[in-house]
């Protein structure tokens, strides 16, 4: 049977909807980047921008890292920063002023503790930390797949995408066999890289993409917003993707 893919590369959201249901949003752990020794975790933009879109379409969303407790953003993500790299970050920047967003930062529960069954969607948020805390995490996979194998919108974007790089379903194969989906791109990797003047990951998403069999990666325009659903899988590009991927996500679920 031929999938059933719908890109996007923009996005609307519905307001004043009422309760529709608990989602599940998961974040890295704070850790420490083996190239360059930043403190790194997650990318402000990937949690904030996807959680107005649920928040606006009626969704309750719950924060769980893959350690649980406090977590981290990178530092260049923040709209505060000195660098002011993410300073045009309204929505971050809004977020930060919020009691109960700080909470839900420094409370976060621990994927391992998790009950799959309380929450419609799971969404993975990127940045640098998942490079790291991400791929073969045995918890995280088995979460992930979980949730897409019981038909539920099962949705990561950026950095967090390397989790699909090796995630396996009950069947043996993986997650991303006969699948059309998307993550950070080599041109993005390439910009940044030569932005800070060395290499910043250990490995580029889309090229390790490339190498798998069976499966079809895509990326638009360098930093674009861009997101691709086939069936209940949702990726979308890098961060400014993740409204795009959330708002794939409020629709499959109304769907």
């Amino acid at each position: 049977m031929k999938n059933d893919i719908k890109e996007v590369q923009a996005y609307i959201h519905a307001h004043g909807m009422p309760f529709k249901g608990k989602l599940l949003m998961v974040a890295s752990s704070p850790a420490i980047s083996q190239q360059t020794g930043w403190p790194i975790g997650f990318w402000a933009a990937e949690l904030t921008h996807p959680l107005h879109v649920f928040q606006e379409a009626g969704y309750q969303v719950e924060l769980a890292s893959t350690e649980g407790g406090k977590i981290e953003m990178d530092p260049y993500s923040d709209p505060t920063d000195p660098s002011g790299y993410s300073a045009h970050d309204v929505i971050s920047l809004g977020y930060l002023q919020l009691d109960g967003f700080k909470q839900m930062l420094a409370n976060t529960m621990a994927i391992a503790d998790v009950d799959a069954t309380e929450y419609d969607a799971i969404f993975l948020v990127g940045g640098q930390g998942p490079m790291y805390t991400f791929r073969g995490n045995p918890v995280l996979e088995e979460l992930f797949v979980g949730f897409y194998e019981s038909g539920k919108p099962s949705a990561a974007v950026c950095h967090s995408t390397t989790l699909l790089l090796e995630a396996k379903k009950a069947d043996g194969n993986l997650l991303v066999n006969n699948k059309t989906w998307t993550g950070f791109a080599n041109a993005e990797e390439e910009f940044a890289d030569k932005a800070v003047g060395q290499k910043i990951q250990p490995y580029w998403i889309e090229e390790e993409a490339r190498k798998l069999k069976d499966t079809t990666f895509k990326v638009a325009a360098p930093f674009s917003a861009y997101a691709i659903a086939d069936g209940n899988l949702i990726t979308g590009q890098q961060q400014n993707s993740g409204a795009a991927a959330a708002q794939l996500v409020v629709e499959h679920l109304n769907s």
